[in-house]
C-alpha cells in the first residue's frame, strides 16, 4: 500500500532542471501560467530557499500538481 501512495505522489510532480539565469517565478509562470505558485513550489522544494534569486544551472526542482486552480481577481476600474 505504501508503494502505491508513493507512486501517486511521484506522478503528481514533474521534474525541472534549471538552466542558467532561471528564476523561480519565471519557471512557475512558464509551467503553471502564473507566478503566484511560488509558495507551493517552495513548499515542495525547501532547499530552494537557500538559493539566490537567479538560480544556478542544473538544479532539479519538483513542480507539484497544484490542488487549487487559480481564480483571477476581477479588476474594476470604476464602480
Amino acid at each position: 500500500m505504501f508503494k502505491r501512495s508513493l507512486k501517486s505522489i511521484e506522478e503528481a510532480t514533474m521534474k525541472y532542471r534549471t538552466r542558467e539565469n532561471d528564476m523561480l517565478d519565471r519557471i512557475c509562470l512558464a509551467h503553471y501560467g502564473r507566478a503566484d505558485a511560488v509558495p507551493e513550489v517552495l513548499a515542495s522544494n525547501p532547499q530552494l530557499a537557500e538559493q539566490p534569486p537567479v538560480l544556478p544551472a542544473n538544479l532539479i526542482i519538483d513542480l507539484p500538481t497544484l490542488t487549487q486552480p487559480h481564480e483571477p481577481t476581477p479588476v474594476r476600474l470604476w464602480d
